[in-house]
């Protein structure tokens, strides 16, 4: 009773009279009786900025449907598709649209429709969510404008001459352009109320950067960790052997300016190293995947990138064989690949077969102790380790990361994550033992989390390697949830021709993934209801010209994997899955691939998206049946309680002065 004595008596300093604690619990229980918001489901974007711009911008078709809802009697398919364009892109298409006008009256008469209709798609998104919430969403500059054009009541015509005249003013003071991106941005946020990445923001596209910049400035985001993800965050926390990883990937895709003009982190030593250790008659393998649609690249860079992807994988095998030895836990034995090269014959035996080596100049390796860096790769990976700690840029992306980022995430019923739950062939949770004790399950995601925050968190701090060896193991792991395979073959890739050596198992989860019973036993091991709730993922692609289903189990499991990698479109058949969860239910939506901005902006082309629900809400979802809702109800119960405190003269009212 003391207890509860002191916590209301704090929460009287923030309500601190009957009327006031009346009126938030009147407020709260309305909010939770207003439908519940949309949320927006990506995954798997691979630094492809422009295609997650327009997926992110056009909310996966949301704002055309909702475009559909007002306009379809009144308007052509061309003015709603041009309409749908101008909010994705406002900038870009008014200057679009402005060089078919003559003059300065037919500019002023498009203003006026194109204000018209924009405020009522706007008075239309904005009618499911509170005004005082949409007045937090309103942009600085033309907040009171905006609020009083979205009170306007067409039923009444007293205010008609003010509205008029607010239009009249925008056009007349030249501030029209302005005032439409100002609104079109407005009803991009109001469409999407909550955004989930389930993973990989990072590696094989070129801007993963203005990604992480978007995200920052979103108004409702959760991430879920992918393996890409991680090997950047354990690259930020100084793991040597993630940088490595990081390096290699950027160099075999051709993306090294991120590492250089977007994270400010200088290769010139290992350029220089790479130049004068492996000359171009070895450089068989290491050759980048070029963009088909590039033509910006010079033979002499590519031939750089060449040598330093070589140089920067030898460095890594290195070092993944340090951490395999001094981690006996990993049970990583049969990948020390350099142990099993015949240095002199030119081949490598494995699980007792020899095989051919593709590319045998290894300048750097003794074969006496091939894990030993030479001093000169020593000295690189001290300098990279030093740069990636320090690059202002990436650490800020980063921090977010860690902030805003968790293994999985339990959200109105769903459970997010990217890659699996471990599981033996038996269908029973894999086991790991991390110092002495073993984890599986939910304790295994629990622990991969705490580890990777202590990896960040002690990363200028001695002793490190016990977190970032972990870290590590994330990335390529057997029992790792995100790395989900029972190896990863990369040097098999680089150096052997026979593909049977190239196969990474799929863990027992990928097959078992489409059993009910599978699915709600781990819904049920997250503590989630198997009756309703989901399992969402992300990190396979989906192969649907193959056949294959993203909805599986009966709908208790949803693959979202948003193909906006280009390297996957000719495997999958087209650019992946995002997902709608509005208060009418669930709708999963497969794209077609982006082409480009220009094509977006000039000729209206949006992603083709078809939409398939999953689950129909029989009754609308409302606010009180979410999360937040779970929230609010507490917040109510603890109103109640001061409302009766003070009615009884329990706790008495401090009028605000």
């Amino acid at each position: 009773m003391d207890i509860n004595k002191k916590y209301l008596t704090l929460l009287a300093k923030e309500y601190p009279t009957i009327g006031e604690t009346t009126t938030e619990i009147i407020n709260l229980e309305a909010i939770m009786n207003l439908p519940k918001g949309t949320e927006h489901f990506l995954s798997d974007i691979h630094g492809e900025y422009d295609a997650f711009q327009h997926v992110l911008r056009n909310g996966s078709g949301n704002i055309k449907e909702k475009i559909n809802e007002i306009f379809i009697d009144r308007l052509s398919q061309k003015e709603m598709k041009m309409l749908a364009t101008l909010i994705y892109y406002p900038e870009e298409k008014i200057r679009n649209i402005l060089e078919d006008f003559d003059n300065q009256t037919e500019i002023d008469e498009w203003y006026r429709i194109t204000l018209s209709r924009l405020i009522e798609l706007c008075v239309f998104v904005a009618s499911k969510y509170t005004r005082s919430k949409v007045r937090k969403a309103l942009p600085n500059e033309f907040a009171y404008i905006i609020e009083e054009l979205l009170s306007k009541d067409n039923s009444f015509a007293n205010k008609e001459d003010y509205y008029s005249k607010i239009i009249q003013s925008i056009l007349s003071l030249d501030r029209a352009p302005e005032f439409i991106t100002a609104i079109s941005y407005l009803i991009q946020r109001l469409v999407v109320d909550h955004l989930h990445v389930v993973g990989d923001i990072y590696d094989r596209g070129p801007y993963p950067d203005k990604i992480m910049d978007t995200l920052i400035d979103h108004h409702s985001v959760d991430i879920q960790w992918g393996n890409h993800d991680i090997l950047w965050m354990g690259a930020a926390s100084g793991s040597a052997v993630c940088i490595a990883n990081v390096l290699r990937i950027s160099a075999r895709y051709d993306n090294l300016e991120i590492i250089e003009d977007a994270y400010g982190i200088s290769l010139r030593q290992l350029l220089t190293f790479a130049e004068m250790t492996y000359p171009e008659d070895y450089a068989h393998g290491f050759y980048p995947k070029i963009d088909a649609e590039r033509s910006d690249f010079y033979e002499e860079e590519i031939r750089q990138i060449t040598k330093m992807h070589q140089a920067i994988a030898v460095i890594q095998f290195k070092l993944e064989g340090v951490i395999i030895k001094r981690q006996p836990d990993f049970k990583l034995e049969h990948r020390m690949v350099l142990d099993m090269i015949d240095y002199e014959k030119g081949t490598i035996t494995i699980k007792g077969k020899s095989y051919p080596l593709t590319n045998t100049y290894f300048p750097t390796i003794d074969p006496a102790d091939p894990y030993k860096l030479s001093k000169e790769e020593e000295f690189i990976v001290d300098k990279l380790v030093y740069a990636f700690k320090h690059s202002e840029r990436l650490q800020k992306h980063i921090s977010y990361l860690y902030n805003k980022g968790h293994m999985y995430l339990k959200y109105n019923d769903n459970l997010l994550f990217h890659g699996c739950v471990p599981l033996n062939e038996d269908g029973s949770f894999m086991e790991l033992q991390i110092r002495d004790k073993q984890y599986k399950g939910k304790a295994l995601l629990d622990k991969f989390e705490e580890i990777l925050r202590k990896g960040y968190l002690t990363r200028n701090k001695e002793n490190k390697e016990k977190h970032l060896d972990l870290i590590w193991y994330l990335w390529t792991g057997p029992a790792s949830s995100l790395f989900g395979k029972d190896q990863m073959t990369t040097f098999e890739r680089y150096y052997i021709e026979d593909k049977e050596t190239h196969v990474e198992k799929k863990n027992a989860y990928y097959s078992m993934r489409n059993d009910v019973a599978t699915c709600e036993k781990i819904l049920v091991e997250f503590g989630l209801d198997p009756a309703k709730g989901h399992i969402i993922n992300g990190h396979t692609p989906v192969k649907e010209k193959r056949g294959e289903d993203p909805i599986k189990a009966e709908g208790r499991m949803l693959v979202i994997d948003g193909g906006f990698s280009k390297a996957y479109q000719d495997t999958t058949g087209l650019a992946g899955y995002t997902l709608l969860y509005n208060s009418y239910g669930m709708q999963l939506v497969s794209h077609q691939p982006f082409t480009s901005l220009k094509n977006a902006v000039e000729n209206e082309f949006d992603i083709m998206s078809t939409r398939r629900v999953v689950d129909r809400e029989l009754d609308r979802k409302k606010v009180r049946e979410t999360d937040i809702g779970r929230r609010l109800t507490k917040q109510v119960t603890d109103l109640k309680e001061l409302l009766e405190a003070y009615q009884n003269g329990e706790i008495l009212e401090q009028p605000r002065k």
